[in-house]
């Protein structure tokens, strides 16, 4: 790459030019009346300048290779900040922040002026924009397709220890970082009615007739790879009525009606994963995934007819990856763009079709699987509802032939479940309507063979495969920690961050003292760095001497938090009632949103407060334990925690958790896993070392079987163990909610439920042992720095560049454009 220093466009003087520029022509200010919000969007606009002009360039150079592209379709992208991401990518970070030095400002204040975009919820969404970024910086032809919510998911505040969901209005600071495309604007079908005729050769030509008009306006945020030679984007699109109200009915007085199809309409890309407890919000979050995949799949279609004008090539020059099962509607979608716009013969429609379409699951969780009532998605889209019907009427066909005998096996086979109400089951549909289906870890692969879709392996174990998730090192270590980044760039040079297996060339220095210790400098610079947050938002003050012991995912009872917080109260517990004190002072931090309709998980966020308070107005605790609760989880949030974390708690029970990304964000910075055999810790051990993590806990075997053979007591294993049987009590004293009597009552019946798929009380014991061995290394600083430095060393395989070239070469058949300097 070019040093983008040495280029007189990128000079300090150029860019704050350019700022100036931006405030008087694009914001109507003089740089005397710019407030710190009007310099982050000057400069953001000087940035997009740079991203556009390399945008066009790339598209001009992937079209005329007449490269094969990818099409990333995920109803979330949680992309982060994208300021300071671009700088870093653009090689400009220094000339910006002593250009905006020269207005008075520090760049660090006027990053902190962007929002995070509300795009996504967790470890889904930031996979698609980790997946994203790795395509753009290994000069991929690779693209995103989502919908620019209004609002996302919600922005969490808490109120006396309760979740309480805000709007999150991440838009208000957005504008500089995307630009509208009103020209590639699409129309997307709803509801109306089939009509059966015949074509003038008498075969079946049905017509979709009188369905209602929604517009799909697309908005594009670059994607900058690193080094900037190759920028694609991410495009998002809004959902507009096709007409703003009707003029009749507001001459007439009745103003609320005639802007009643524009209220309807717009609702559809206002929140992320709107409820669907009642119907009204089924039928919107049905609609919601039919708008993502129509814009999606027609925006595709309309690009290549205009580059190559045949559709029959489509598989050919076209793959789209399902980021989960939110897009599958997009098989259907296809086979009707195939058949009834580009009159294709089924056949070949078909097979166009299942060429190019790829599908990820991402949970092992039969719930989390979607399915649709048959009725709802017929009343919605009946054209699709008649395609889906053909679509499993073939592939039953195709199953009978191979179990001809086995109706319990077919009725498994088929998209369609039968019961008091049809149901249809868009997992099935995805693994019909693709050509690969994979996991995102060994083990999350290996039970999606054995457990969730045994039927499928078995009828075509060519189709699945594992693609272990990964993280983008120029996000998760460049961005996140400048400070650690600096000091691997001295002793090992910078080009780990564009190759993060270059990470192992430290492994050498894991015993060496000097490095160790600065290596605890820059870990401890950033828990100090962290401070201000936990003061402002958790109300505590840390001491940044202490082992901090972070928990930061989405709140859900599989991931159980709730054993962690079992765990602490434990901890509590020993040091009130038998004076017996952590090896090392810690501070237990939680962060994550729960579902708005998830009424445990918001329970355990309050529990977690409750007992917070309790701990931490304890004179006794005072220089040994704290806990804290980080309200508002999202990316920059994360990427302080990442950076300041000393251990990573990944705890869920064994055989639920798909991968994980977050800890190899947490590992990738240096911090110690504690966690069970699940998702991607497995792997993590493979490639760090036993030695170097702290596991603990059943496997996923051992869970299987214990739930199978019912053989999970919960009483007897409180009765056999003075600790456990110490929480239990204080859970129902109301010790840890003395303002409230009973309020965490609940949790007493929930642990001793024996069905109880999360088994939390058969991993309590070893969990707690395993958590007193990393108090007790943490207390060697010498020992802890070179495990830490273990990890990062060995963290290199778990790059997004790694998964995207597995992609890339074994489902996608995509490969690499040369960039801007021609390498």
């Amino acid at each position: 790459m070019e040093d983008a220093r040495q280029q007189p466009e990128n000079s300090p003087e150029t860019i704050k030019k350019q700022i100036e520029s931006h405030l008087r022509y694009s914001l109507g200010k003089t740089p005397d009346e710019a407030s710190i919000g009007d310099i982050y969007a000057a400069l953001a606009y000087c940035l997009r300048d740079r991203l556009m002009d390399r945008m066009l360039a790339t598209r001009a150079r992937f079209r005329e290779a007449g490269a094969k592209r990818l099409s990333y379709l995920s109803l979330e992208f949680l992309i982060g900040p994208s300021l300071g991401r671009n700088m870093l990518a653009l090689g400009i970070r220094e000339a910006c922040e002593q250009a905006v030095a020269a207005l008075g400002l520090n760049i660090n204040d006027v990053e902190a002026q962007e929002a995070d975009p509300a795009l996504g919820n967790g470890g889904l969404g930031r996979l698609a924009a980790c997946f994203l970024e790795s395509l753009a910086t290994l000069n991929m032809p690779g693209y995103g397709y989502g919908i620019h919510y209004d609002y996302g998911l919600f922005r969490q505040e808490i109120r006396n220890g309760y979740q309480i969901e805000k709007p999150d209005q991440w838009a208000l600071s957005a504008a500089p970082l995307q630009v509208q495309r009103l020209d590639h604007t699409v129309l997307v079908p709803l509801y109306g009615r089939i009509e059966h005729f015949k074509d003038r050769w008498e075969g079946y030509n049905p017509s979709w007739l009188d369905w209602q008009v929604v517009l799909g306006v697309p908005y594009d945020i670059p994607n900058c790879g690193y080094g900037g030679d190759t920028v694609t984007y991410l495009r998002l699109f809004t959902a507009q009525p096709s007409k703003d109200f009707d003029i009749r009915i507001f001459n007439q007085g009745d103003y609320f009606a005639a802007m009643e199809q524009k209220i309807d309409t717009e609702k559809i890309s206002k929140i992320l994963y709107p409820s669907d407890l009642v119907q009204s919000g089924k039928e919107l979050r049905l609609t919601q995934e039919y708008f993502l995949v129509a814009c999606a799949l027609k925006d595709i279609v309309r690009r290549h007819l205009d580059v190559y004008g045949n559709i029959s090539d489509f598989d050919e020059k076209n793959a789209i990856q399902l980021n989960d099962t939110h897009p599958s509607l997009a098989i259907a979608e296809l086979m009707r763009i195939l058949v009834d716009e580009q009159w294709m013969d089924w056949e070949p429609a078909w097979d166009i079709t299942k060429k190019t379409f790829a599908y990820t699951n991402h949970t092992l969780l039969p719930e989390a699987l979607e399915t649709w009532p048959a009725g709802l998605l017929g009343y919605l889209l009946p054209r699709h509802m008649q395609i889906i019907e053909e679509i499993n009427h073939r592939f039953l066909e195709q199953a009978i032939a191979l179990y001809p005998d086995d109706r319990q096996r077919l009725a498994r086979l088929s998209i369609f479940e039968e019961g008091q109400e049809k149901m249809v089951r868009m997992a099935n549909l995805a693994i019909v309507g693709s050509h690969s289906v994979n996991g995102v870890s060994a083990l999350h692969t290996e039970l999606v063979k054995t457990r969730l879709m045994p039927d499928f392996f078995d009828m075509w174990p060519e189709k699945f495969n594992a693609k272990t998730n990964g993280i983008t090192p120029r996000r998760w270590l460049q961005k996140a920690n400048p400070g650690l980044t600096a000091l691997l760039a001295r002793h090992i040079g910078p080009d780990f961050v564009a190759d993060m297996e270059k990470l192992s060339a430290i492994l050498p220095l894991a015993g060496d003292a000097a490095f160790a210790e600065e290596f605890l400098k820059v870990k401890r610079a950033n828990k100090v760095n962290l401070l201000p947050l936990l003061h402002n938002t958790a109300m505590i003050k840390a001491d940044p001497d202490a082992l901090f012991d972070i928990q930061a995912k989405r709140i859900h009872e599989y991931k159980r938090q709730l054993l962690n917080i079992l765990g602490i109260m434990a901890d509590y517990l020993a040091l009130v009632e038998d004076g017996e004190y952590p090896a090392s002072p810690f501070v237990a931090l939680f962060a994550g949103k729960a579902a708005p309709g998830y009424t445990t998980a918001k329970k355990i966020i309050k529990m977690i407060h409750c007992v917070a308070e309790v701990i931490n107005n304890d004179k006794r605790t005072r220089g040994a334990i704290q806990v804290g609760f980080v309200p508002d989880f999202r990316v920059s949030i994360a990427e302080r925690l990442v950076a300041a974390a000393d251990l990573s708690e990944q705890i869920s029970t064994a055989g639920y958790e798909a991968s994980g990304t977050g800890n190899m964000k947490f590992a990738a910075n240096g911090a110690l896993t504690i966690g069970t055999l699940d998702g991607a810790n497995i792997e993590i051990e493979e490639k760090v070392g036993g030695e170097n993590l702290f596991i603990f806990g059943l496997d996923a075997e051992q869970v299987a079987d214990m739930c199978a053979s019912k053989a999970y007591r919960p009483r007897e294993i409180a009765d056999k163990n003075p600790e456990l049987a110490r929480v239990m009590d204080a859970l129902k004293s109301d010790r840890f909610c003395p303002g409230e009597p009973g309020l965490l009552e609940w949790v007493w019946h929930y642990l001793y439920n024996e069905n109880d798929p999360y088994l939390h009380l058969a991993d309590f014991a070893s969990y707690c042992k395993t958590r007193r061995q990393a108090r007790a290394d943490y207390a060697d600083s010498a020992g802890w720095a070179g495990k830490a430095i273990c990890n990062v060393a060995r963290m290199g395989w778990f790059s997004s560049d790694r998964t995207i070239r597995e992609y890339a070469s074994q489902i996608w058949n995509i490969a690499p454009l040369t960039g801007l300097d021609g390498e």
